[in-house]
């Protein structure tokens, strides 16, 4: 790949969002309805290949059941606010009322409140009984005191997700966690990120995770750019992490492990250009915080943004356009792309002439 010359002591390789590229129709189109956009992992099928993202705005207990009776999975946040407090709806409304710099101290305040183990048991419960997938998120640093909780409980599923997620953690200061050993004797799929290179895809991959996020710094809330100066265009990243997945299916002898983009889907075009660079699914965050139904009352922000010493994400006020369910599924009123998410995905496979999601991972895409 030809390299940018940045100044004489520094080369780039040049890498693209999503932004950046576009999907090119073919000869062939069809009919919508034709089109499959369920995709399976592990020993589950969806319907949809939208995962709702693990952020206190977007997912409590009832949005997550509701994602799932759509189609979709919903991943809860088990050290979030819902973990925290027995009912944290006051709390979520006093943060939409918050007003400019004020917003991170006071998130800081709220989120120092310690996590419960018996509350992340009632949580996943309440999912459970539902009868929909269960789906619970911890980050690296907590996963090692919490997770037999979590196991225990009942999830279907276990996401281990951090701003960037790496195999070969090295600390001084605690014993890291062990993710090929941890995976190991887990009893449920594992799916773990971010990443957003291919070595450290593989890597993770190599740790027996079912399924692997990426990105690193590109969501709607996320400050990481500037405060940390990372960031990975998702195109490119996707891409990699995509031919992460075909190197590993040979080494491994045919071991699929499932990619899932998860930064800067702000648009069904984006969640069309993602699958078209290899995802097989993709996780959402800020399109669910338009819903009139989401938890954040029109306001969206991650867990990096009450970080107690640097934070590096923020609240971000959103239009709200419609229920969740026409977000995910229409009608749409608006002609922006932030509403009926899976019918453009649909339309968008249509076009090109796809039937599923393995096929459209091969459609070609050109540089704008």
């Amino acid at each position: 790949m030809t390299e940018i010359q940045i100044g004489q002591a520094k080369r780039a390789r040049r890498a693209y969002s999503f932004d950046d590229i576009a999907i090119v129709p073919s000869r062939r189109t069809r009919d919508p309805e034709e089109v499959s956009v369920a995709w399976q992992i592990d020993a589950y099928r969806f319907e949809l290949p939208v995962l709702a993202a693990p952020m206190d705005s977007v997912m409590s207990p009832a949005t997550a059941i509701a994602v799932g009776r759509h189609g979709g999975l919903g991943v809860l946040n088990l050290e979030g606010l819902w973990t925290r407090y027995d009912d944290p709806s006051d709390l979520l409304a006093e943060v939409a009322a918050l007003e400019g710099v004020e917003a991170t101290a006071r998130l800081q305040e709220i989120y120092t409140e310690p996590v419960r183990a018996e509350l992340i048991t009632e949580r996943v419960r309440e999912v459970r009984d539902a009868g929909v997938t269960v789906a619970g998120a911890l980050s690296p640093q907590r996963t090692k005191e919490f997770a037999k909780t979590v196991v225990d409980a009942g999830v279907d599923m276990f996401v281990i997700r951090g701003t960037t997620v790496s195999a070969e953690h090295v600390s001084s200061q605690a014993e890291p966690l062990n993710l090929k050993e941890f995976i190991y004797e887990l009893d449920v799929p594992v799916i773990v990120g971010g990443c957003a290179t291919h070595q450290a895809a593989l890597h993770l991959m190599r740790t027996g995770a079912a399924g692997v996020l990426v990105g690193f710094g590109g969501g709607a809330a996320h400050t990481t750019r500037s405060v940390l100066g990372v960031a990975v265009p998702m195109a490119s990243a996707v891409a990699d992490v995509a031919a992460a997945r075909r190197d590993y299916l040979d080494e491994s002898g045919g071991r699929y492990v499932h990619v899932i983009a998860d930064g800067s889907i702000g648009t069904s075009g984006d969640l069309a250009k993602a699958i078209a660079c290899g995802a097989d699914a993709v996780m959402v965050g800020s399109p669910f915080a338009r819903a009139t139904d989401a938890p954040g009352h029109g306001f969206h922000w991650g867990t990096e943004a009450h970080h107690e010493e640097l934070p590096r994400g923020q609240r971000v006020r959103f239009e709200q356009v419609g229920t969740l369910e026409e977000v995910l599924l229409g009608p749409s009123r608006v002609a922006d792309g932030t509403m009926n998410l899976v019918g453009a995905l649909r339309r968008s496979m249509a076009t090109t002439g796809y039937t599923d999601l393995k096929e459209f991972q091969r459609v070609e895409v050109v540089v704008g």
